[in-house]
């Protein structure tokens, strides 16, 4: 008798299982049914809601039908086709890496996609829509696989995320100086790499729509696979299931279904990411999509909601005839990054920051060695910086500028080219400064002000008033950046000082304000008028091309500031940095030395900014080199790290201006490529 009563109430909970999963999906059909109904009678075409009833009957007039048939109908498909495609891919991510934060977007996908088809691009090959779509997803599937190795499966968020960003800047930077190098042939590359869903015909639609059931059909058949994974690796085993055949598989079936969203839409940011996360808590109340058969569907389902909601969420709010220069990517970013870090402050964090590297402690004559050698090195790189560019001079030149006596092609190439390396000098030392004061008092060694927003806040500032002003001047583009920057700052750094500054919230904090930050740029420059677009992007880069004295003013007023605070109160940073109770203890003002070493932080990498753009990983690899080279205090970290990163600016600023000259690359590409590899091998170094 009471095992008919537990057969029965086994057979009850089933049928409420799949009762509350087929309601869930109703519903969500339902939703994407009102959505697409919205967006095609959204438009700048005068076509209303009867004017779309009547094309879709066959009774509108041929300009009618025209627009809906043509642009409206295969705007929508693919507004669902790449929601569907992105959700499900994020799902199989998160499922097989047991790991919430992996999607196109965390795994570098979305860079490498992009870099293979800027490749193409560059090399004018021309190949059909289908053929793009395979070398988008050869690239992405190379960057999903070594974001996936270097975080190694199921090794916690902060790896991944760190992974990812860091391969993804590393990889965007080279794009952009294909774009840069090669404007004609990329031309629209840019927009594209924004994300819409705009369409001219149905032709992407159509060819795009195997590919993604090829892929949706894959990932539903390894489903029961994947499921058993979630079980441990040795259960699966047990089980008789290949838990690297079967991981390896649905790798290559989401980077597939992203590969194709990818070369219909553009990067879609987050979809993947959110789409899912929204699924895990109707898990709880319905039992049935729990299965990955039945859940990975229901996320692409949301997906498709979020990408179609956003699409007319844009439309509604912004002009029509504004609307249109919008992607719909820039939307789903900006909501991504606020959803990263609502997910950030809900998450609990039980990450504590690393453990402090086993550094060796070097004498003071090893110190001292190491600073003249770094000035030496420093002091030579920046004879070069001065005597090679697109027109090479001499020592004695230099000499007769300096006196007043220099001829007037010389006085015009060093009238130019002393201030660009001044501002690479100044902003290399600030940079790392501010990286060295917000390792202090963050106490986590990955942290700097481009992984955690402040440059992302600072560039957006700047590039608000680079787009909308005539001519700014040096102080006004600085104080704009320090606005920007003080902004995301106080809302990173106040939200993370709740938990401690535990790595993992920092760093989801920082990510998710720095990608609204970037979507928030792209949005403003795609907004700008075409010259104002250049403008930006050059600006954007990191280059010192164009900069005066006057530029450089802001950035040596503060760096000597900054400095002088460093050195003054070198013993306090060094108790800051230690831990919670050893500063009170001696009756150190915990809360107000952190408020002042930040905001000083803040300062230097905003005006830093300002006077080069944005450029990563210095504030990273300075403060963290000049630690395994003469130990942790901060008596010696502060110069050997200023030191450093005048060096790595100066170098990228001049390997720029003269590997492939009379052309350019700005300084902040070159340290990004420079950079990643170094975060990549300070990742390695650090695995378990």
């Amino acid at each position: 008798m009471a095992v008919i009563d537990k057969t029965a109430v086994g057979r009850d909970r089933t049928a409420a299982a799949t009762t509350g999963a087929v309601a869930v999906t109703a519903t969500l059909v339902l939703l994407i049914a009102a959505l697409a109904a919205v967006d095609i009678t959204q438009g700048t075409a005068d076509v209303g809601a009867s004017q779309v009833w009547n094309a879709l009957t066959g009774n509108a007039e041929a300009g009618d039908a025209s627009v809906v048939i043509a642009s409206r109908l295969p705007r929508m498909v693919a507004a669902v086709l790449v929601g569907v495609a992105l959700g499900m891919a994020g799902a199989a991510l998160q499922a097989v890496s047991r790991n919430v934060l992996a999607a196109p977007d965390t795994l570098a996908v979305n860079a490498g996609s992009y870099l293979a088809l800027g490749v193409l691009a560059v090399t004018g090959t021309s190949l059909p829509l289908l053929a793009s779509s395979g070398a988008a997803f050869v690239g992405g599937l190379a960057a999903a696989a070594v974001v996936l190795g270097l975080s190694g499966l199921g090794k916690g968020t902060v790896r991944l995320v760190l992974a990812g960003t860091a391969l993804a800047l590393g990889l965007n930077a080279v794009t952009d100086a294909l774009l840069l190098l090669f404007p004609q042939q990329t031309e629209g590359l840019y927009r594209w790499n924004q994300g819409s869903v705009g369409q001219n015909g149905f032709d992407g639609v159509v060819q795009m729509a195997p590919v993604v059931a090829v892929g949706l059909v894959g990932l539903l058949l390894v489903a029961r696979r994947v499921d058993a994974l979630a079980l441990g690796d040795d259960a699966a085993q047990g089980l008789g299931v290949s838990v690297r055949g079967t991981r390896v598989t649905t790798v290559v079936l989401a980077t597939l279904l992203s590969a194709a969203a990818v070369t219909l839409a553009g990067p879609i940011g987050f979809v993947g990411l959110c789409a899912p996360a929204l699924v895990r808590p109707l898990t709880r109340r319905f039992r049935g999509l729990v299965r990955s058969r039945v859940g990975m569907p229901v996320a692409g389902l949301v997906g498709a909601a979020l990408v179609l909601l956003s699409d007319v969420a844009l439309r509604a709010i912004v002009p029509a005839d504004t609307a249109v220069e919008v992607p719909t990517g820039v939307v789903t970013t900006v909501v991504g990054g606020v959803f990263l870090v609502v997910m950030a402050l809900r998450t609990r964090d039980t990450a504590s920051a690393d453990a402090p590297d086993r550094l060796r402690i070097p004498g003071r004559r090893a110190f001292v060695v190491t600073v003249v050698a770094l000035a030496a090195v420093l002091v030579g790189v920046l004879l070069a910086a001065v005597l090679l560019g697109d027109s090479k001079l001499l020592l004695g030149d230099v000499v007769n500028w300096a006196q007043g006596r220099a001829g007037r092609v010389v006085t015009f190439v060093l009238d130019t080219r002393v201030p660009r390396v001044t501002a690479a000098l100044l902003a290399g030392g600030a940079l790392a400064l501010s990286g060295t004061l917000v390792q202090a008092v963050t106490r986590n060694p990955l942290a700097e002000p481009g992984i955690l927003g402040v440059s992302g806040g600072a560039g957006l500032g700047a590039v608000l008033l680079v787009t909308t002003a005539q001519a700014p001047g040096s102080w006004e583009i600085a104080g704009a950046a320090f606005g920007g920057a003080a902004v995301t700052a106080t809302l990173v750094f106040g939200l993370a000082a709740r938990g401690g500054f535990r790595q993992n919230r920092l760093v989801l904090l920082g990510f998710g304000v720095s990608s609204a930050a970037a979507a928030l740029i792209s949005l403003v420059i795609v907004l700008s008028d075409p010259f104002d677009t250049t403008k930006a992007l050059t600006w954007l880069s990191g280059s010192t091309y164009g900069r005066t004295m006057p530029d450089v003013v802001p950035v040596a007023v503060v760096l000597a500031v900054g400095v002088v605070v460093a050195v003054t109160r070198r013993r306090e940073l060094d108790l800051v940095a230690l831990d919670e109770d050893t500063p009170r203890l001696l009756g150190l003002g915990l809360p107000r030395a952190r408020l002042g070493f930040l905001v000083t932080s803040v300062l230097l990498a905003a005006t830093a900014v300002s006077a080069a753009g944005t450029i990563a990983f210095v504030g990273l690899v300075a403060p963290h080199a000049a630690r395994a080279l003469v130990g942790r205090r901060h008596v010696r970290v502060v110069p050997v790290a200023l030191l450093l990163g005048g060096l790595l600016v100066c170098l990228a600023d001049l390997a720029g201006r003269t590997v492939i000259a009379p052309a350019q690359l700005g300084a902040g590409l070159m340290t990004a490529v420079i950079g990643a590899p170094y975060f990549v091998y300070l990742l390695v170094r650090t695995r378990r």
